[in-house]
């Protein structure tokens, strides 16, 4: 069996609930959360399911709760906070943002509930909804745009003068920290963390050093670890949190590989990398007939790989807004989620084009860590697609065309980027190191970190995570 159709069959049972018992997946699938969880008690005190069986009945457990947590308003707090912008605004008119998909809502125990964020997102989402936002506060440049579209010419500009794609290195020093809640777990119990940590595996990222760890006994994954993290314990005690701090430094450099949307960029079809990163990866990237008609759609008569990478790139700046996203863990297929709702965040637009460049025979992967840019840090997650004059080249979907009149700025995020783009995960959904026994938190990416206790995973309400930075710029 191949290693990716190996991958597949794992990622499938642990994000639908495959529990062997249809019973109780339609259950979960029909929001009758708390039918199913009365079932799922009741099988496993029977004693009568196997291992695997109540593993993926306790998963789905799981994931019934971390949907609550993101499905937590109601009708009236969603209508409260539209009425701001529209006064007067109508069930008739919530009905009919919630079936363009415009507002997230879903049946729980015979209530709607609407995510959490769905109110702030239809004002991202709608056109009329962002037009009365716009409308009301008024249309500005965010601070983060401000800064890029003063930066990226200056890496433009280094790179060219110097003929080299790495320019304007800086060094950034981290400290990352994650603290479990006091109580979150009995005393005297081991509790197992993992945090983010420096991938090695681009020359855009390099010279990475550890500096400290608040725990003696620390395991740093390999260089080549699908998630980079470092690994530590701590035993937990009466009423004190768990705290776990790592430092590190890297050196990173801007990479503008100047792609030239009008050149004749070729991919050996003949080549394991070319069979791994075209193919399929179920259940998030999957070739359906609706992205098949999508791409059929964007790409036209279009033979060139380097513009059909640049049409699949234009058609989700154009038509896939940003919006807040609800957990990865909880969503079953994350590229056909995004054509179906037509907005997502960072990771939800990285996998739909990776997955209509895959479609389309432009070799993509998944890349992710966090933003670190002195305006704005934040979790984040791109892209890398390959030709064979260039290597792996980042792209990312979220940053966006920039606002700006030079193509090279408009256009410097397919297959350019910054110095602040940390790489902490060279894809998604692998592996551990060393490995985890319960389910994570997120299933897909990793960035905030991991924790659990032999009692089961400890999910992101029961404990925070902080970083701090330092930046120095070579001369």
């Amino acid at each position: 069996m191949k290693k990716a159709a190996l991958f597949a069959m794992i990622l499938l049972s642990v994000l639908k609930p495959q529990s062997g018992f249809k019973e109780i997946d339609n259950l979960f699938e029909q929001g009758e959360y708390s039918k199913a969880t009365k079932e799922i008690g009741a099988l496993i005190a029977s004693g009568k399911v196997n291992p695997e069986q109540e593993y993926n009945l306790r998963f789905t457990l799981d994931l019934m709760e971390r949907i609550k947590m993101d499905f937590t308003k109601n009708r009236d707090e969603v209508k409260e906070y539209i009425a701001k912008f529209f006064p007067g605004v109508t069930d008739e008119q919530l009905d009919k943002w919630e079936n363009e998909k415009a507002l997230e809502c879903k049946m729980i125990d015979g209530e709607k509930k609407y995510f959490r964020n769905a109110a702030r997102n239809l004002f991202r989402i709608d056109k009329e909804a962002l037009n009365k936002w716009n409308e009301v506060n008024g249309v500005a440049l965010g601070e983060l745009d401000k800064y890029l579209l003063q930066y990226l010419p200056e890496l433009i500009s280094e790179s060219k003068k110097n003929g080299e794609k790495l320019v304007n290195p800086v060094t950034i020093t981290v400290k990352y920290t994650l603290v479990v809640d006091p109580n979150a777990v009995p005393p005297g119990e081991v509790v197992r963390c993992w945090l983010p940590f420096p991938a090695e595996n681009r020359d855009r990222q390099t010279e990475v050093e550890f500096l400290s760890a608040n725990c003696e006994n620390f395991v740093i994954a390999p260089f080549n670890a699908t998630h980079r993290t470092i690994y530590m314990e701590a035993v937990s005690e009466q009423d004190s949190e768990v705290v776990f701090e790592a430092s590190y430094k890297f050196k990173t450099y801007g990479e503008y590989n100047g792609v030239d949307f009008n050149k004749h960029y070729t991919i050996d079809t003949s080549t394991d990398l070319f069979e791994e990163y075209t193919a399929e990866r179920p259940p998030h990237i999957a070739f359906t007939d609706d992205l098949k008609n999508l791409s059929a759609q964007i790409i036209g008569n279009e033979t060139e790989p380097v513009k059909k990478f640049k049409l699949i790139y234009e058609w989700i700046n154009d038509n896939i807004p940003w919006a807040s996203a609800i957990e990865y863990s909880t969503i079953p297929a994350i590229a056909s989620y995004c054509k179906t709702n037509m907005h997502g965040d960072c990771g939800i637009q990285s996998l739909l084009f990776i997955t209509l460049c895959r479609m389309n025979g432009i070799p993509a992967k998944w890349q992710s860590g966090w933003m670190l840019h002195p305006p704005e840090v934040n979790l984040h997650d791109w892209a890398e697609i390959y030709f064979d004059e260039t290597g792996w080249i980042p792209v990312d979907q979220s940053f966006k065309l920039k606002p700006s009149d030079d193509p090279l700025v408009r256009y410097y995020y397919l297959g350019n980027t910054d110095n602040y783009h940390f790489i902490v995960n060279d894809d998604y959904s692998g592996n551990l190191f060393p490995a985890k026994i319960y389910p994570r938190s997120e299933t897909v990416d990793f960035q905030r970190g991991e924790v659990e206790w032999r009692g089961g995973n400890l999910y992101f309400d029961k404990w925070s995570y902080y970083i701090d930075l330092n930046y120095s710029p070579e001369n």
